[in-house]
């Protein structure tokens, strides 16, 4: 009898969280419909959607926020890919390079934005080197690489974590096709480029865009890199939602939740394209079968 109760009672944390991720999730839904009795708003609006979109600063975080999260899990996917090939192509795809390349991915995310700081601002090690060598006068003339308004140190420390999770995700699959495949291709006269640009990569091309959407997903969600190397203004989807929802003025709430809202609104799109690629390489794995 226990031994049946046991993967029961084994499930029992995991109910519990799924409950109370539930019961938030609901909660921040209406909420963000505006329905909050404690504060007087009961009726049901999309008001504050609208205002997202149409407030100068509430448009800005969003815009900046899907930017960020484009940009950097595009310049990520891109670089990962060229390392994972070259890794590929090498015959590096075990032992200790795989090592060195997912160290970054155990590096927590604050860890990484001081590392920012103490490259990349004024009073940094680049700017000190810059000086040194005479490119500039003094080290205030050195470009604004964090706390600026394109977000460029919240990229440069996502492209620290994101690009050797693109070769962790990537690298098993693309030195699989390349041993098999690759080799067949090769031995038909195919060069090495030829046979990764034609046969290797576009093999892997689901897996890549999988890739691409979790890391555009998190960036999006983040909030440590952007509320510690971001600019004054415009802030991030997750850090103006902090803000509006530690507002002094507690009907600014809904705001808050209608900023998340658009997040999950956009993960959930994202969520949806990945089981779509998920399925159909399933689907091309079980034909090759």
């Amino acid at each position: 009898m226990k031994r049946k109760l046991t993967p029961y009672l084994l499930l029992v944390p995991q109910i519990l969280l799924t409950i109370l991720f539930l019961i938030g999730l609901v909660t921040g839904i209406t909420q963000s419909l505006g329905m909050i009795p404690a504060f007087g708003l009961t009726e049901p609006t999309l008001m504050y959607y609208r205002e997202v979109l149409t407030k100068p600063d509430l448009l800005k975080s969003v815009l900046f926020s899907l930017k960020l999260a484009f940009s950097s899990a595009l310049m990520s996917t891109a670089a990962g890919v060229w390392l994972c090939a070259m890794l590929v192509l090498s015959r590096r795809t075990k032992g200790k390079m795989m090592r060195i390349v997912q160290l970054p991915i155990i590096v927590p995310h604050v860890v990484v934005a001081l590392f920012v700081i103490n490259i990349c601002s004024q009073n940094g090690l680049l700017a000190r080197v810059c000086y040194r060598l005479g490119m500039i006068g003094e080290q205030q003339e050195f470009p604004m690489l964090i706390y600026d308004s394109h977000g460029l140190g919240i990229i440069f420390a996502y492209l620290w974590k994101e690009i050797p999770f693109i070769v962790y995700f990537v690298i098993a699959l693309m030195a699989n096709i390349d041993g098999k495949l690759g080799e067949a291709s090769v031995n038909l006269g195919a060069n090495r480029f030829q046979t990764f640009f034609r046969v290797t990569l576009p093999l892997c091309l689901h897996t890549i865009c999988s890739g691409f959407l979790i890391i555009f997903v998190f960036a999006l969600g983040a909030y440590e890199l952007p509320f510690i190397l971001g600019a004054t203004a415009p802030k991030a989807l997750p850090v103006q939602a902090y803000i509006q929802y530690t507002h002094p003025d507690l009907r600014n709430r809904p705001y808050a939740m209608a900023l998340n809202g658009m997040i999950i609104v956009i993960s959930l799109v994202s969520a949806w394209v990945y089981f779509v690629l998920m399925r159909k390489n399933l689907k091309n794995l079980t034909s090759r079968e």
